[in-house]
């Protein structure tokens, strides 16, 4: 049991240390993840329309 609570204060007192972000850098951060999925999403999906016509076309020759 001594284990459990030395490790519990041990992560508080890490806890204590940590920088957290305030809710403004929260909602930014968080609308650059969106929007750098949506980027990412519609580019692989491209590329995937793309590689789907070009392997159909081979294909049906």
């Amino acid at each position: 049991m001594s284990k459990a609570i030395d490790f519990l204060t041990e992560v508080k007192l890490e806890l204590s240390k940590v920088v957290w972000p305030t809710p403004r850098q929260t909602i930014k951060l968080t609308m650059v993840v969106i929007i750098v999925t949506v980027i990412v999403g519609f580019f692989v999906g491209g590329l995937d329309y793309i590689l789907t016509q070009v392997l159909s076309a081979v294909l049906n020759k």
